[in-house]
């Protein structure tokens, strides 16, 4: 079955810098797009990045726009999230997700995605 394994999160001064990844197994990585979400405490979960099947299409939510990147390693099934000058307010839990179909494009909402992992945790200290 699908299986989508986050790791990389943890406790880091703002200004700071982590590298999430998500493994993913179970399915042709390759020919599905990924994103990340995140949700904070009390907050509903909200769209952060996506990225093609191939790796030459990202979107980004305007909040993290020119401080995150998305990428992804085909040949290691596994998609990353490259956080950088990190705020208090990007503290929440980060998933990673899948699409039910295989296609072409990137997806923002969370009702577009059917696989999830089970989120790392972010704190980000001020």
């Amino acid at each position: 079955q699908v299986q989508l394994v986050e790791s990389g999160g943890g406790l880091v001064q703002a200004g700071g810098s982590l590298r999430l990844s998500c493994a993913t197994s179970g399915y042709t990585f390759s020919s599905y797009p990924m994103g990340w979400f995140r949700q904070a405490p009390g907050k509903e979960r909200e769209f952060v990045a996506a990225i093609n099947r191939s790796g030459t299409i990202t979107n980004y939510a305007d909040s993290v726009k020119g401080r995150f990147t998305i990428s992804r390693d085909n040949t290691k099934n596994t998609v990353y999230l490259q956080m950088n000058s990190l705020k208090p307010e990007d503290t929440a839990v980060y998933y990673c997700a899948a699409p039910p179909l295989a296609t072409f494009g990137t997806y923002h909402q969370r009702s577009e995605y059917a696989y999830w992992g089970q989120g790392t945790q972010v704190t980000v200290s001020s």
